[in-house]
C-alpha cells in the first residue's frame, strides 16, 4: 500500500502534528465496552502508523501459547497534513473508519463501511470463520450442548457491535519488589466459556484479580478472586491431598476463622487479639518433620517446592499444570449466575507455581483454573499513581454492572 505520495518531501513536522500529536491520548491499554465480554486492545505506534490490537487469549485451553493480535483500527498519513482512520474488521481490507476521543480517558470507534464486514455466505459464514478464530475449532466438536450455546451466545452478541465501540483506559498493575511474584496480565481457563484475560495486582496483605475479560455468569472488570497473603496454606502430603475432602476441611476452618474474626471487628475487638490467629488450624498435629517442612516454607520455601496434585473429582481444563508449587493461601472466587444474578464469594485456594504461573481451586465449583502470564510488554501503559490504578478497578467494575 502506497503511503504518502510525496513520501520524498514529507515533513516530519506533519506527522508530529496530525498523527503523532493529535492521537496521542488514544496509545496504551483499554477496555472496550462489550457486555460482560469486555477485552484488552493495545494502542501503539508502528512507524508511521498508529494501530490498535486487539489481545485474544491462545485457544482454549492452551494456556501457556501466546497472545493472538488482531487489528481492529489503523490511523496514517494518506496525504500530508490529513490522518487517516481505517477501519480493519472483517476480511476485505483496511477501509474507512472513525475515532472520536469522547472524554479524557475514553474515545469510540465507528466503521464507515460496515458491508465490508458481511461474507458472501451470510451469518453461517461468518459464525464459522469467527468460531475458528476464536476457538480454533468447529461447532460439531464441541459435543457439550451448554458450551455451544454460550459460544453462540458470545458470537450474537459481540457481532452486533461491527467495530464501533467505546474504549476506556485500564492501567498495567504497579510491581513492588515486594510482592509475592510480579503483579501482571495473565490469561487463565474458565471452564466451558474458554480463557479469559485477567488483571493480577497487589495491595498490600492481599492480590486481586481482575477480569479484563468476561462472560455472561462474571462479566469483565469484576474481581475474580481476592487472596489472604497473611492465610498460608499448608498443603497435606499428596496421598491426602488427592481426597477432596482433606482440603475442602482445612479450607472452611480458615474460612471460618476469618467470619470469627470479621465479627470481632465488629464487637470492636483489640486488632492485637486477632494478630494471633493468623495462622490457620491444622487438622491434626504435625510431626518434627512436617514442623521442620512447615518452617522451610514459611522462609520461602524450598528451591524444588512442594509436590502438588488436584484432589479427585476436580475439574480441570488444562491437565498439563505444574506438579510442584511454591506456597499456597487462603481466598476467594466470585461466582454468580447467568446475568451476573446472584453473585457470591466463595472459599478457594490459591497455588502459586512459579514467577509466571498460579492456580486457583473454587471449592464449591470443584473446579481448577491455570493461569499463566502474559509476556507482552505494554507502552503508555503505567498509572500516573496508585491512587489512580486503585481508582480505575473501582471504575471497572461499575462499568458492567
Amino acid at each position: 500500500m502506497k503511503i504518502l505520495p510525496d513520501y520524498e518531501h514529507m515533513e516530519y513536522r506533519d506527522v508530529y502534528t496530525c498523527l503523532l500529536h493529535r492521537y496521542r491520548h488514544i496509545l496504551g491499554l483499554w477496555q472496550p465496552d462489550i457486555g460482560p465480554y469486555g477485552g484488552l486492545l493495545n494502542v501503539v505506534v508502528d512507524g508511521l502508523f498508529i494501530i490498535g490490537w486487539m489481545y485474544l487469549p491462545p485457544h482454549d485451553p492452551h494456556v501457556d501459547e501466546p497472545m493472538r493480535l488482531k487489528p481492529l483500527f489503523r490511523i496514517h498519513l494518506m496525504e500530508r497534513k490529513a490522518a487517516t482512520v481505517e477501519c480493519m474488521y472483517g476480511h476485505k481490507g483496511p477501509h474507512n473508519g472513525h475515532i472520536q476521543i469522547v472524554k479524557k480517558d475514553e474515545f469510540s470507534t465507528k466503521c464507515n463501511q460496515t458491508d465490508y464486514h458481511r461474507m458472501s455466505g451470510g451469518r453461517q459464514e461468518e459464525f464459522r470463520t469467527w468460531l475458528r478464530e476464536e476457538w480454533g475449532r468447529t461447532l460439531e466438536d464441541i459435543f457439550h450442548e451448554h458450551m455451544q450455546e454460550l459460544i453462540l451466545m458470545k458470537f450474537i452478541y459481540t457481532s452486533q457491535y461491527d467495530n464501533c465501540l467505546t474504549y476506556r483506559r485500564i492501567y498495567h498493575p504497579p510491581c513492588s519488589s515486594e510482592d509475592l511474584l510480579q503483579a501482571g496480565l495473565f490469561k487463565g481457563t474458565y471452564g466451558s466459556h474458554g480463557l479469559e484475560i485477567i488483571m493480577l495486582s497487589f495491595h498490600g496483605t492481599s492480590a486481586k484479580g481482575t477480569k479484563l475479560t468476561g462472560d455472561p455468569n462474571v462479566p469483565a472488570g469484576q474481581q475474580t478472586m481476592d487472596v489472604d497473603l497473611t492465610r498460608r496454606v499448608q498443603l497435606p502430603d499428596l496421598e491426602r491431598l488427592r481426597n477432596f475432602e482433606v482440603l475442602s476441611r482445612i479450607i472452611l476452618e480458615i474460612q471460618e476463622q476469618v467470619h470469627r474474626e470479621q465479627q470481632q471487628d465488629e464487637l470492636g475487638e483489640v486488632d492485637g487479639v486477632r494478630q494471633d490467629m493468623r495462622n490457620p488450624p491444622k487438622l491434626e498435629a504435625a510431626s518434627e518433620e512436617e514442623e521442620g517442612e512447615s518452617a522451610e516454607g514459611e522462609s520461602g520455601g524450598s528451591a524444588t517446592g512442594q509436590p502438588f496434585e488436584l484432589p479427585m473429582g476436580v475439574m480441570a481444563r488444562n491437565e498439563e499444570y505444574p506438579r510442584t508449587c511454591k506456597m499456597c493461601f487462603y481466598g476467594t472466587g466470585l461466582i454468580a449466575g447467568h446475568g451476573f444474578t446472584s453473585p457470591e464469594r466463595t472459599p478457594g485456594v490459591f497455588i502459586l507455581f512459579d514467577e509466571d504461573r498460579f492456580g486457583f481451586i473454587w471449592l464449591e465449583l470443584k473446579s481448577f483454573s491455570l493461569y499463566s502470564r502474559i509476556r507482552d510488554t505494554f507502552q503508555n501503559a503505567e498509572a500516573p499513581s496508585r491512587e489512580a490504578f486503585d481508582d480505575m478497578l473501582k471504575s471497572m467494575q461499575s462499568w458492567t454492572t
